[in-house]
Order: C-alpha cells, then sequence, then structure tokens
C-alpha cells in the first residue's frame, strides 16, 4: 500500500495568507503583544494614542502599530535646546518655586530621545 501526497504550492500559499488563517492569527496576537509593550512604555497619556491593525501588503499580510499623539515625533528623536516665546500673549507665565514667573522668553534645554515603539518591538519578539 502506498500513499502519495501532492502540494500545490500556489494553494498552500492562498491558505496560508487566507484571512483569519493561521498566519493572521498568530501576526495578530505578536502585533497585540507588542502594541501592549509600547503601551507601557510610552511616557504620559501617549499610550493611550497607540494602535494596531493587520493589512495586507505588497508582499503578504503586514502588521502595523501607530501612534497619533501630536508629540510623538518629540518624544522618539528628541530635541535640542532651543527658546520658546508666546505666541498670543506678551509674555509667558509659569510657576517656579512656588511662585508665578513672568518672562518674554524661556530657554527650554532640549530631550533626549525616548525610542518606545523600538523598544517594544525588541520585547516582544
Amino acid at each position: 500500500m502506498s500513499v502519495e501526497l501532492h502540494l500545490e504550492p500556489g494553494r498552500l500559499a492562498r491558505m496560508l495568507r487566507m484571512r483569519n488563517g493561521i498566519v493572521e492569527r498568530r501576526l495578530a496576537a505578536r502585533t497585540s503583544r507588542v502594541a501592549d509593550i509600547a503601551r507601557a512604555e510610552a511616557p504620559g497619556s501617549m499610550g493611550r494614542h497607540i494602535d494596531w491593525h493587520i493589512k495586507e501588503g505588497p508582499r503578504g499580510l503586514e502588521a502595523v502599530i501607530t501612534c497619533d499623539h501630536p508629540a510623538v515625533r518629540y518624544v522618539i528623536e528628541g530635541t535640542r535646546p532651543h527658546i520658546i516665546r508666546p505666541r498670543r500673549a506678551k509674555v509667558l507665565r509659569f510657576e517656579a518655586g512656588g511662585h508665578v514667573v513672568f518672562s518674554a522668553y524661556a530657554r527650554h534645554p532640549g530631550t533626549r530621545p525616548n525610542p518606545f515603539l523600538q523598544r517594544a518591538l525588541r520585547m516582544g519578539r
């Protein structure tokens, strides 16, 4: 008694790329895990702006994690020292040492980069 098995590469590839197939489910589970890590690593309220989805790309399924917070680029890349000037008023008003201070400008020391999305990707592997 003999058994023959014929694999058709095209049919096998279609089965693997199928929506809700095993590949998409595994990709979704891993992407969800990485997005959860990114939410935990994100500073302040930035984690609430992180979302993910699976889409069809030119070479198959792709996982996409996005953060649509307006300051995400400044957090990831950091900022150089710069001067802050008022936009609508004549002076800046802020508290320093428990006192209200008025100033025509302020010197911001800059911020270090915080690549929390890349860190989440490395941790989620």
